[in-house]
């Protein structure tokens, strides 16, 4: 890649304003992902009795849906950025595209 135009994407102010928010984004969905897979742990360290509490008359245990739960955030929070990504991302992109390779 030409310096000349690295230097001009990187000045670009839409660029700048694609990567504090990228940045950002990602920073909150990583903390939320700890704080729910780490939650998840500590539980299992620190309080199995709790974990091992049945759910009704069969083998189901608290910990099976919290597990499962545990799962289906982290796909949720996938899709939230993908269609991010698809959305504001890519409309940000292809604006320092259009401006920068006139």
């Amino acid at each position: 890649m030409d310096a000349s135009l690295a230097e001009r994407i990187t000045a670009h102010p839409s660029y700048q304003q694609l990567r504090a928010d990228r940045t950002r984004f990602g920073w909150w969905l990583t903390a939320a992902m700890m704080l729910v897979y780490y939650g998840f742990i500590m539980l299992v360290a620190f309080n199995k009795p709790l974990l091992a509490t049945r759910l009704g008359d069969g083998v189901m245990t608290l910990g099976m849906p919290l597990g499962l739960g545990v799962i289906v955030f982290t796909i949720v929070i996938t899709g939230l950025y993908v269609r991010r990504a698809n959305g504001e991302y890519d409309r940000l992109a292809a604006e320092v595209n259009a401006s920068v390779l006139k």
